[in-house]
């Protein structure tokens, strides 16, 4: 196994066991792929959710460019429910699984069809 799929098994792990998501591993993989190169860079590789400019980086590089969805408070909404599912106390939040958790929170899974 490379690095990708490494990470791609902590990511499920992080699902099933922070999250209590059972993941659909065909979506993670092409989710994680879609990251890119970001996933193996320690800064990168995770969503800083305390800071209001990684939120809006979120919300403006991926749920509004990625996905395609119209910009608006229920963007906020499914972030924070996202970011809450994966616990404010989890310090380590992956950035592939919090866009898993969108992608499945938005309905648009069709975008990695």
């Amino acid at each position: 196994m490379g690095k990708r799929d490494d990470l791609i098994a902590q990511y499920a792990d992080d699902l099933k066991n922070k999250c209590g998501v059972d993941p659909d591993m065909d979506l993670l993989t092409k989710v994680t792929i879609g990251c890119g190169p970001a996933i193996y860079n320690a800064d990168s590789s995770t969503v800083a959710a305390t800071q209001d400019s990684e939120i809006e980086t979120v919300k403006q590089n991926f749920l509004i460019k990625k996905l395609g969805l119209a910009d608006g408070p229920e963007l906020m909404g499914g972030i924070s429910a996202v970011l809450e599912t994966y616990g404010k106390s989890e310090r380590n939040k992956y950035r592939a699984v919090v866009y898993y958790m969108l992608t499945k929170h938005f309905g648009k899974e069709s975008v990695y069809g």
